[in-house]
């Protein structure tokens, strides 16, 4: 018996060790085969894309980012005085003598200029002239009427004699406060000749000189009178942001040319209604200029405070594609093919614009994109820049550091 399993164990050991050594080999065949197939198939992928790229539209792509300031958008104002008239003549005449010039500051009341008007002159003198005789004709009346009527006591005259004269004194009365009151509207259009100042300001223009004709409502201002103690803000608020301006508002004013000093202005009044032509809101605001720091006129940047306006993007100016359907931009998919999407404009910032929907952060936007581009065309990406993240979300990321430890 142990010989017979002797040799069994001997015939069984040549035929497991062939069967390991077939196996060996095979392995090493297999791995042989795959170490030369598989970088030729890498190298014929990167050929096959390399062939591809070169046929496709090279393209450059960039993310929308956080609009700078879309909290406190800075908004262009206008500054203008917070009372400002024209004045004009209202009589005709040449001018005589003016007494002030631009720059100077007036009082309400002041005398400006005189104006000369000769034949107004005469009218009034004419006038006061007329009065006098009929002042006198009426006291002929008077003592006329009161006699007859001493006479119609004692049956001297007649009634009707005596109602005649009645009716002739009532009628010389009117007949003096006739003139007289054509007097009064004489003695007022003389008082035109003299131009004064309706309130204290300063002349901004002046337009006429000493001897100039004046015609009486010609249309030629002789001065330009603006208050500048107080200012008046006007600016035009996009659609987008009236939810976000309140009575009250406190805003900063910033001029150029002032090295960045900032000067405070509140809201006082809106127009209360979107103009119809720009889709904004007329804001109206007031600023202090007692010191004289500002100038009426000037061009300002307004940033109202505590403004509510959502998370607003913004693209390059040349991302876009204007088409008859509205503003579109080409986004690039992650398989390389281009969709096109109308997107809302809000803000023009110059080289960027302000992007109120359609596109997302992570969304990858031609840049240049040419005007045939259309929707399903593939495109080859040459280069990304990464979206901005969030400063809060970047804040979370940022690792806490450790308690120091104390033995």
């Amino acid at each position: 018996m142990e010989t017979s399993d002797a040799l069994q164990t001997s015939h069984r050991h040549p035929s497991f060790r062939i069967l390991w050594v077939l196996l060996s080999i095979l392995v090493l065949v297999i791995v042989g085969v795959l170490s030369g197939l598989v970088p030729r198939w890498h190298h014929q992928q990167q050929l096959y894309a390399e062939v591809q790229s070169k046929g496709l539209p090279r393209v450059s792509v960039v993310h929308a980012k956080p609009a700078s300031g879309s909290s406190r958008p800075v908004l262009p104002a206008e500054v203008k005085p917070w009372v400002e008239a024209p004045i004009y003549a209202r009589i005709s005449g040449y001018l005589k003598q003016r007494f002030v010039d631009i720059g100077d500051h007036v009082q309400a009341g002041q005398l400006l200029a005189v104006i000369d008007a000769p034949e107004q002159a005469l009218e009034l003198t004419k006038a006061r002239a007329q009065l006098e005789q009929a002042e006198a004709a009426l006291g002929i009346s008077r003592v006329t009427a009161a006699r007859w009527a001493e006479l119609l006591q004692v049956n001297g005259v007649s009634e009707q004699d005596a109602a005649e004269k009645q009716a002739d004194f009532k009628l010389k009365t009117a007949q003096r406060d006739s003139v007289m009151e054509d007097v009064r509207r004489l003695e007022q259009i003389q008082a035109f000749t003299r131009i004064t100042a309706p309130f204290s300001g300063t002349i901004t223009q002046r337009n006429i000189d000493a001897g100039d004709l004046i015609v009486a409502n010609g249309g030629k201002e002789l001065f330009h009178l603006a208050q500048t103690t107080k200012l008046r803000v006007l600016v035009q608020v996009p659609q987008q942001m009236t939810k976000g301006v309140e009575i009250g508002q406190h805003a900063e004013l910033t001029i150029p040319g002032q090295s960045g000093r900032k000067f405070p202005a509140k809201v006082i009044r809106t127009a209360g209604v979107i103009l119809p032509d720009s889709r904004t809101l007329p804001v109206e605001l007031e600023l202090d200029n007692t010191k004289g720091e500002i100038l009426a006129g000037s061009y300002a940047e307004l940033r109202l405070s505590e403004m509510k306006t959502g998370n607003v993007l913004s693209l390059p100016a040349n991302a876009l594609l204007f088409r008859p359907e509205g503003p579109h931009v080409g986004v690039v998919e992650n398989d390389g093919k281009v969709v096109l999407r109308k997107v809302q404009i809000g803000r023009d910032f110059g080289q960027s614009m302000e992007i109120l929907s359609g596109v997302k952060p992570e969304d990858r936007v031609i840049v240049n994109p040419p005007d045939s581009l259309s929707t399903g065309a593939l495109v080859s990406v040459t280069s990304e820049n990464q979206p901005e993240k969030h400063p809060e979300k970047q804040a979370d990321k940022q690792p806490r550091q450790q308690p120091e430890r104390t033995s």
